[in-house]
């Protein structure tokens, strides 16, 4: 199992959609989530900045990212945040949530 951290901006206007449409999470998007072995994913928000917490328990993290990114309603849901979301200009080449690196966990 691999514990992913991640950033990323929020509109300030954007605030209380966001967490509106976060309260009814699409059961499609919600398993497709799942599909892709992710677990335990959180989102918690700071201000006009998102951190999401995930563990990921797949063997092929890139395939598992690619399906979810070529499933129709994830797409469909992900044109409803992303233009809520401002990318943080440390993100690496290809990323839109900043990746950050573990330092520290405890079981």
């Amino acid at each position: 199992m691999r514990r992913f951290g991640q950033l990323i901006g929020l509109k300030a206007e954007q605030i209380e959609a966001y967490e509106r449409l976060h309260a009814v999470v699409w059961p499609e998007v919600l398993a497709m989530i799942s599909a892709c072995n992710i677990r335990n994913y959180s989102i918690f928000r700071h201000g006009e900045q998102l951190f999401a917490y995930f563990e990921y328990v797949g063997d092929d993290f890139e395939a598992d990212m690619a399906k979810m990114a070529a499933d129709p309603k994830t797409c469909e849901w992900w044109t409803l945040t992303e233009p809520m979301q401002v990318p943080l200009e440390m993100r690496a080449p290809g990323e839109w949530w900043v990746i950050m690196k573990e330092v520290f966990h405890t079981d």
